[in-house]
């Protein structure tokens, strides 16, 4: 069995799920003020990269982190490039941890218009693309927002995801795809309803290539299971959102067949200021709850 086909049996069919650790510029310092690392603590970007890093790795490397409960990990651009024990991030994560590696490939999010954030141009992302697979990335993700139940907006968004994830499978790499709906929507249970029918449309169109979707935790209990379904859908992920680990726990376990893609979740409670047998022991509680709401 070749390398991408053995990956793709994992994501495919092994319980359990997707660490996102793909902060990128815009999130980075939030998400270190959460892991105890207050903005004075550095003076430049690149000062602020090797902090996010510095706590990336400690999760990579920490014995709670594998592939036996963990299918796959969700890198930044600036992770992808850089090493982790010796290794290229993407190589480390599977030669050491057995754990599939995806790259994020959006380049963030344009200004609302229509209840929508769509993503920014990507004009560079073949190149993106060819890079992240010569370093042995599996997929991609990229990340959109709906804001508003706003049919036009919805739709623009759906076929944007869609658009660009045909530009990433005509480079054999598997795409996730992530329509996020905003959880303080206030029409949310309408917004979801607008997405799913937009993506049934696109997914029906996709000629036998397979995604991956990563959504929102919904309003109504399986209201995804038509996607989790479809032929053309290799695994359906769920966002945390903003909701507190315990509330994305709860409400992924009444999903049957949809599986985590924490970022802010998975983290919560880690520090900084931690020895390693707090932070591995707070990380392998926080994995373990995660993995145990997946597998419903």
């Amino acid at each position: 069995m070749s390398l991408a086909a053995q990956q793709h049996e994992i994501i495919h069919t092994r319980p359990g799920f997707i660490a996102a650790l793909d902060q990128s510029g815009g999130s980075t310092p939030k998400a270190l003020r959460l892991y105890g690392v207050a903005e004075n603590a550095w003076s430049s970007e690149a000062e602020m990269f090797d902090l996010v890093h510095a706590m990336r790795t400690r999760i990579m490397t920490s014995p709670a982190f594998s592939g036996q409960r963990i299918l796959g990990a969700i890198l930044f651009e600036n992770t992808l490039n850089r090493q982790v024990e010796g290794r290229g991030a993407a190589a480390y994560l599977w030669e050491a941890k057995q754990v599939v590696p995806f790259l994020k490939v959006d380049k963030g999010l344009a200004e609302e218009r229509d209840g929508v954030q769509l993503m920014k141009p990507m004009p560079a992302l073949e190149d993106l693309l060819a890079q992240g697979k010569a370093k042995g990335v599996f997929g991609t993700k990229m990340r959109s927002v709906i804001k508003q139940a706003n049919a036009v907006g919805v739709n623009a968004l759906v076929a944007q995801q869609f658009e660009t994830a045909r530009r990433i499978l005509a480079q054999g790499l598997t795409p996730i795809v992530e329509p996020e709906v905003d959880i303080h929507c206030a029409e949310k249970a309408q917004a979801e309803a607008l997405l799913k029918a937009a993506m049934l449309r696109e997914l029906d169109a996709l000629n036998g290539n397979q995604v991956i979707l990563k959504l929102t935790l919904p309003e109504a209990d399986n209201f995804y299971a038509d996607c989790i379904a479809h032929p053309q859908v290799l695994r359906v992920a769920a966002l945390s959102g903003g909701y507190s680990r315990e509330e994305s726990n709860a409400r992924l376990r009444r999903q049957n067949g949809m599986t985590a893609s924490f970022s802010r979740a998975l983290t919560e409670g880690l520090q900084r200021q931690q020895n390693d047998d707090e932070f591995s022991s707070l990380l392998d509680a926080s994995i373990g709850s995660i993995f145990e709401a997946s597998t419903t």
